[in-house]
């Protein structure tokens, strides 16, 4: 009647390591974004930002 000893600590950092993989894998699968996604997001708000930027009316502000 020997059964398997095994260290409780050990055990819970390993269930805890467990959870947080499954925790990062659900977390890549919902956040995640590949190059080309971040790449065109970023070049469609470079794009945005620049026609704000032509379309401002430029005025002197002297206070005269």
């Amino acid at each position: 009647m020997s059964a398997e000893i095994i260290n409780l600590r050990q055990f819970r950092k390993k269930q805890a390591r467990s959870e947080k993989e499954k925790q990062a894998e659900q977390n890549r699968i919902s956040f995640g974004r590949t190059k080309a996604e971040k790449q065109l997001t970023r070049s469609l708000n470079d794009k945005a930002d620049k026609a704000h930027r032509d379309g401002r009316i430029e005025t002197d502000d002297d206070g005269a």
